[in-house]
């Protein structure tokens, strides 16, 4: 079978298990339909790799048969033999991070110092867009008082840890994001008392040194390393960055099912209005900070990093000072659904970004 059948095979099982999955879920018996729908999406997204125009959608589509896996399986992403897979997200992340390290090299953040303008205006979409974004959708929801202000504390927290995994598949400007994560994440114990104040009326406590070490852990630290190795192999281990997208995407599909399977009762118990308000606030952040970046004439790789360094957040982080304040049942259930909603569309608009090439253009001179 040459591979031109090969994927028109996996088309034609993937639209027979679609017609079974509509059938049963339009019979009622959505719950049993859990093989059929998973078996689709898989299937649909090896078909995909077959046609040049709907390659880059693959990883997109197989990221949906993740979801829809951790949803009706969820026991198989919680823990195996008495182990907690979460505590596989940490060692996960730095060894992405170590890979996109790798692929870099010191002149990128020589380059950054030398213009800082991108810098700037990334940091300041993040602190500015999202926590209005956060605001405007809370007083709008009429949610009830703490789970409205878990929808603020979500705005006000800075950028998600893996947003530089996110600004590599997406071809954009990994360095860019690097910083901005860390100014962002160094500049949350200040600001986000502020901003709480000003938007949700009251302050809350936050483990500085303790987030600190924890950015340093999960990206610096591997970011380095990769950075020495790329240096002192001077470009030798070719396999090393044919390899690593594919580990970064395996990676990205398992971080997201940990997190769909460990917040799967909040998605299903807590309705579709906070899954909505989550939703458009991620998708706005991205919308914004694009437009924001070439408002202020930045060329195409940082308006594509700073939409993602905009859109999003370190919900690990809202979960834990929401746990602290004693009410993650609360204000921790708005960052308990944004992890595999922020994994999701940030997966959907990396794969698309990573088939189109982002050229060095005009807009920035």
């Amino acid at each position: 079978m040459n591979k031109n059948h090969f994927h028109k095979a996996f088309l034609g099982l993937s639209m027979v298990s679609l017609v079974v999955t509509a059938f049963m879920i339009f019979t009622g018996q959505i719950g049993a339909a859990g093989p059929f729908l998973i078996t689709f999406l898989v299937a649909l997204s090896i078909s995909f790799r077959g046609f040049a125009a709907l390659k880059g959608l693959a990883f997109t589509v197989f990221i949906l048969g993740v979801c829809a896996t951790a949803l009706y399986y969820p026991v198989v992403f919680v823990r195996v033999n008495g182990f907690e897979l979460a505590g596989l997200i940490t060692p996960l992340i730095q060894l992405i991070m170590f890979g996109t390290g790798s692929s870099m090299a010191v002149k990128d953040f020589v380059e950054l110092s030398k213009s800082p303008r991108s810098v700037i205006v990334g940091v300041l979409a993040h602190f500015t867009i999202m926590p209005m974004l956060g605001f405007l959708l809370a007083k709008g929801s009429q949610l009830a008082p703490e789970i409205s202000a878990g929808i603020i504390l979500l705005g006000c927290s800075p950028t998600s840890v893996t947003a530089s995994l996110f600004a590599y598949l997406a071809r954009a400007n990994v360095a860019l994001a690097i910083t901005v994560t860390s100014l962002t994440t160094l500049l949350a114990p200040l600001l986000i008392p502020l901003l709480m104040k000003l938007f949700a009326g009251g302050f809350i406590e936050i483990d500085v040194l303790g987030m600190m070490w924890g950015m340093v852990k999960i990206v610096v630290i591997p970011i380095a390393a990769g950075l020495l190795l790329n240096k002192f192999l001077n470009g030798r281990a070719r396999w090393l960055h044919a390899g690593m997208p594919y580990v970064s995407m395996f990676g990205v599909a398992l971080i997201v099912a940990i997190i769909m399977a460990a917040g799967r009762d909040s998605i299903l118990n807590i309705g579709y209005l906070l899954l909505l308000i989550v939703f458009v606030h991620n998708l706005t952040g991205y919308f914004l900070g694009y437009w924001a970046s070439r408002w202020c004439r930045l060329n195409e790789r940082d308006a594509r990093t700073i939409a993602l360094v905009t859109g999003m957040q370190n919900a690990g982080l809202v979960s834990g000072i929401a746990k602290v304040m004693g009410k993650i049942a609360t204000v921790g259930l708005a960052s308990a659904i944004c992890g595999p909603i922020m994994g999701f569309t940030a997966s959907v608009l990396s794969s698309y970004w990573s088939t189109k090439k982002a050229e060095e253009d005009s807009l920035s001179k």
